[in-house]
């Protein structure tokens, strides 16, 4: 597997060669940025951490040279926001236990570029090197460009493979805005219950999000608790910490839908589900 960056990062938690590590992943998450995976795809985590049967591999599309920044890391280069970043993801895949981490070291503005096509070629490398059972990444409805992009990018790779080597399974998970809106006969639901304090630890390794302006950790938590109450209104709660998905799959299939038609689809269904409620509640 080559990689186009030169200074794209390979590490391997277990020490194993990386294409036994690659092979051994049943579980992919695709993210944009340092920290996207642990607070997006814990559900895909967990269960690589958990379950013998299963490994969870992690790719990392940007550098992260962006990020905000306050307090401690105020004086930060860019520069020294990729070094930073890129270490507290090796570490978050320590932690989680992560059959291997990949950070491609793409800058963002190459990732939103609809013409660039390094971006695709690498995550196509690592899809054919792989070949991953399920795939986690951003959703459709996500308010960040570069989250978008990736989502985008990764879709064009898998498309690239023949039928046999692709996923079976491509989730859009959430980060820049909830996919409580979704119809619940549309959400993806990923329980996050058990090794509460793996998902903590995972979380609290990015000091330079967490102490440098945004408190990533509470409002994931709290999103997380939230989902798991609010999901259901006659019944009691059957999970203490949920995320919801967004099906991506029909992306992937040949002849399958386009980003835009699939985005329109489930939300179409939310408003037809609103409406329908209104009217019968109104006597139209």
């Amino acid at each position: 597997m080559k990689l186009s960056s030169p200074h794209a990062d390979v590490y391997v938690p277990s020490g194993e060669a990386l294409p036994q590590a690659l092979e051994r992943a049943t579980l992919l998450g695709v993210s944009a940025h340092q920290d996207d995976l642990e607070f997006m795809a814990y559900h895909a985590i967990l269960r690589g951490f958990s379950a013998p049967e299963e490994a969870f591999g992690g790719v990392v599309v940007t550098n992260g040279s962006g990020s905000a920044r306050d307090s401690f890391y105020k004086d930060y280069s860019d520069a020294d926001m990729v070094q930073v970043r890129r270490k507290e993801q090796r570490k978050a895949a320590f932690v989680g236990e992560y059959a291997f981490q990949l950070q491609l070291d793409h800058p963002s503005s190459s990732v939103k570029d609809p013409a660039a096509g390094l971006v695709v070629d690498d995550l196509e490398a690592v899809l054919r090197a792989s070949r991953p059972r399920e795939v986690y990444t951003h959703n459709l409805a996500d308010k960040h460009d570069t989250h978008v992009a990736v989502l985008l990018k990764l879709v064009a790779a898998i498309r690239r493979l023949p039928p046999e080597l692709r996923p079976q399974r491509l989730v859009g998970c959430e980060v820049w805005r909830d996919l409580d809106w979704l119809n619940d006969r549309d959400k993806v639901l990923m329980p996050l219950d058990g090794h509460e304090n793996l998902g903590d630890a995972l979380m609290g390794v990015f000091d330079s999000q967490i102490c440098g302006g945004k408190r990533y950790d509470l409002a994931t938590r709290g999103r997380r608790r939230a989902h798991a109450t609010y999901f259901e209104s006659h019944a009691t709660d059957k999970t203490e910490n949920l995320s919801f998905g967004m099906d991506l799959t029909p992306l992937i299939a040949d002849g399958g839908s386009s980003p835009q038609a699939l985005y329109g689809r489930y939300l179409d269904g939310f408003r037809d589900e609103v409406l329908g409620r209104l009217n019968k509640l109104t006597g139209a």
